[in-house]
């Protein structure tokens, strides 16, 4: 088997802060929404199918718990989660905190302005809130 290479551009427009039994957690830089992506571990992924049946089960229950802990960290009104991938192959599954206040409620965040990066330190602030969460 390959091993896993993680795509560039998912590299460069978020960062790690947790690995979970499946997925590589990385909070986006994009400091508009609190948005999280889960990236499953195995090479050659692009749809949630090519995963074996376990590790959709496993992918299922991280969605759940992550989404918990965002909408813990963060008082959001609605978290959505979705893997669509038409320009990132590499399977990815974003998970975003709403609020009807947000730039584009209650349109999608996908193609919606320009990113706006977070400062070092409101971006270690809301890695911090967000890992604080799942304890």
């Amino acid at each position: 088997m390959p091993p896993f290479v993680l795509d560039e551009r998912l590299a460069r427009d978020s960062e790690s802060i947790l690995k979970l039994g499946l997925c590589d957690l990385r909070l986006a830089k994009d400091s508009r929404w609190p948005w999280l992506v889960l990236v499953p571990q195995r090479p050659d992924v692009s749809e949630i199918f090519d995963l074996t049946p376990l590790d959709q089960a496993v992918l299922t229950f991280e969605q759940v718990t992550v989404g918990a802990a965002l909408k813990k960290a963060t008082g959001a009104e609605k978290i959505n989660i979705a893997a669509i991938g038409n320009i990132v192959r590499q399977l990815h599954v974003h998970v975003v905190a709403r609020f009807e206040n947000d730039p584009n409620w209650p349109g999608p965040i996908w193609g919606f302005g320009q990113p706006v990066p977070y400062d070092e330190q409101a971006f270690q602030d809301m890695k911090n809130r967000i890992l604080e969460a799942f304890q």
